[in-house]
Order: structure tokens, then sequence, then C-alpha cells
């Protein structure tokens, strides 16, 4: 399901593009951003050739572009695939896991599967891949395609990701990179090289993100299954918290950030906004758009914004509440900003249930 704020941004943009670069892009580039074509510019990487050629058949857009490569931090380091396709540790970790038992009862099934049903159990490693020892570095991918700006930065490649968002260190401001979005482990040492998420968060606020979201996945080991939280083998409904999805961007309103901030422009700064609402954080976007009204109303519409965004903040409601009248009920310290006492009612269960179906987030392992 659309959100209206995004759109609302895209239709208000006049000389900006949204442009994107998502590495570890296969199923697609995610639905939310194509709110901004035909302003959208986005270029994805991915380790499955054969996934890849699939998507770029499928691709109408022609800002839109698929690249088969493995990325490296350096064109001349082949990257090697010995030990498996993730780090050692990860590798060793997940082997405990229960959804590996389950990729290994299903394995022959799966190396006969179609590619999308291999990346559905994120068996990537059985598609056909790109060439491991010809791997891409990415300075020199945005270079040579005159990418001198840069909005959304996505990795997501099953091991590597914090290598991958190193090589761009001390590039972010240059490139006005406005969020980050990555996998995240929660196992690994005190190394500073780990792929973990303190030193990922370390990283990204020395290059001046903060977090806004961060969605924690459980997983059971293979001693006690626990029931998948969706149809195919990933997290659990139990077990410790193993991956997760970070999104950092940058907090323009912060008083440490304000310096570093000032030179983005006023359409990159409604972009920011939609980024916001995109990862329902839409209390964010609006404390955006309140605090930077003035500058903000020469590009788009800021009370029409805060009515869409108070309409996200109200899921399921036929006739949500303008901005104004849903302040009014928060000062009034109405009963609707909170749950009732006692059992959860069955119908605000339902509603649960039918906004996880279609709102779900990304799983892949």
């Amino acid at each position: 399901m659309a959100l209206p704020f995004p759109a609302f941004v895209a239709a208000a943009l006049k000389t900006e593009r949204f442009r994107l670069l998502d590495v570890g892009c296969s199923g697609g580039i995610d639905a939310v951003w194509r709110a901004f074509e035909p302003r959208l510019q986005a270029l994805g990487i991915d380790a499955s050739d054969t996934e890849c050629r699939r998507l770029t058949e499928l691709e109408r857009n022609p800002d839109v572009s698929y690249v088969a490569a493995f990325v490296s931090n350096s064109v001349s380091r082949p990257i090697d695939l010995s030990a498996g396709p993730a780090a050692p540790l990860i590798m060793q970790m997940r082997d405990r896991l229960s959804f590996m038992r389950t990729r290994e009862i299903r394995e022959a099934r799966l190396r006969k599967a179609s590619t999308q049903e291999k990346l559905r159990h994120n068996a990537w490693e059985l598609t056909g891949l790109a060439d491991p020892a010809r791997p891409v570095e990415l300075p020199g991918v945005l270079a040579e395609r005159g990418w001198t700006d840069l909005d959304y930065f996505k990795i997501d490649i099953d091991g590597r990701d914090f290598e991958v968002l190193q090589s761009l260190e001390g590039r972010f401001d240059a490139l006005a990179v406005l969020a980050v979005q990555l996998e995240v482990n929660f196992i690994g040492t005190e190394s500073a090289r780990d792929h973990t998420f303190h030193n990922t968060d370390r990283f990204l606020r020395r290059e001046g993100f903060d977090l806004f979201r961060l969605d924690v996945r459980n997983f059971s080991t293979r001693a006690l299954p626990a029931r998948y939280v969706w149809p195919t083998p990933a997290e659990t409904i139990s077990g410790r918290p193993f991956q997760g999805e970070a999104y950092y961007a940058r907090d323009v309103l912060a008083p440490h950030r304000s310096a570093a901030n000032a030179g983005l422009s006023t359409e990159k700064l409604a972009k920011l906004a939609a980024i916001f609402s995109a990862w329902h954080v839409a209390d964010a976007a609006a404390e955006l758009l309140l605090a930077r009204r003035d500058e903000l109303a020469k590009v788009l519409d800021v009370d029409a914004g805060l009515d869409l965004l108070a309409g996200q903040a109200q899921p399921g409601r036929a006739r949500p509440l303008s901005y104004r009248a849903y302040m009014q009920s928060f000062e009034a310290d109405r009963p609707s900003f909170y749950r009732p006492e006692g059992p959860i009612p069955l119908r605000e269960r339902l509603q649960s249930a039918w906004r996880g179906y279609w709102h779900p987030r990304d799983r892949r392992f």
C-alpha cells in the first residue's frame, strides 16, 4: 500500500532527482521509492547475475539500471567465497540456527528451484553469480556514472556490509547522502573490523548520521526450533537477537549536527522528510516540516504535508483527523492515545495483523 507523503514530496520537486544506490538489490528496488518516478534515478548492484538479468528485463524506467558484480573496497581484491558467502564468524554462528537446518532439509529441492525461490530462501549463492575475481568498488562506480550526489544508500549483502559501507568513508558529506539503510549483526567480537551493530553505529555517527529506526530479527537454534515468522525459513518468533535492519539519516535539527548539514538544499530537506515517512517515522518528518517551515514552503504546501503525515499516524482510520485536530486531541490527553487496560481487543489484534500483512518489513537473512 503506497504512502501518500513521499509521492506528495516527489510531485513538488523542481530541479533535483531522487538518487538511490542499492547494493544487494535482489528482489528489486523497494517499491516505496517508485513514488519519485519519473525523477527516480537508481543503480542496483547484486552478486547474482541471474537476478540482475531478470530485473533488467522487467525494468521500465530507463534511469534505473542493474549491475551484476561483487563489491569490494578495491577492484584488485578478489572476493574469497571458499569459506562460504558470509564472513567466517557469521557462517559459524548461523550454522547453529534452525533456519540453516531447514535449508539443509530443502537443499536438494532448492538446487532445482527457480531463482526467485532460491532468493526467497536467501540461497543467492545457488544462483548464477558474477565473477568474484572481478569486483567493483563504489567510488569508481559512482564516478563512472558521473554521480556527484546521492540521496539514499542501501546495503544488504549478507556478510560484508560493513566493509562496503567503509568504502565511502569521508565521502558522505561530499555526496550529500541523506540516509543509509543496512543489515547489522548483533553477534561478533570486540574487534573494530567486525560487521557488528556497535561498529556500524560508531562509524555512521562519525560520518554525521543518527539512528532513526532499528528492526531486530530473532533466530532460534536448531537445538529447539521456534516457529518461523514468515512462510520461508528465516527469523523466528523467539530466539536470540541475531541480525537486524538499521536506518540512519541526517538529523538536521540536532544542535551538534547543524553546521555539517547547513549546506543541504531545500529539496534535499523535502526528500529527507519523505524518507522519514517511508521508514514509518512520520513524527520525524513532521518535526522537520515544522522546524523548517519557511524554507520548505518554497517547495511544498507544509500544512497539506502535515495533514498527510497525521493520517499516516492514524492507520486504519477511515477518516483520519487533520494535523491540527490530531494535535488538539493529543493536547486534550484523549483516551485514543492509550491502549485500553486489560486484554487487547479482538478488533485491535485483527487490525495489527492486517497492517503487518500489508506492510511487511524486508525479512531476508
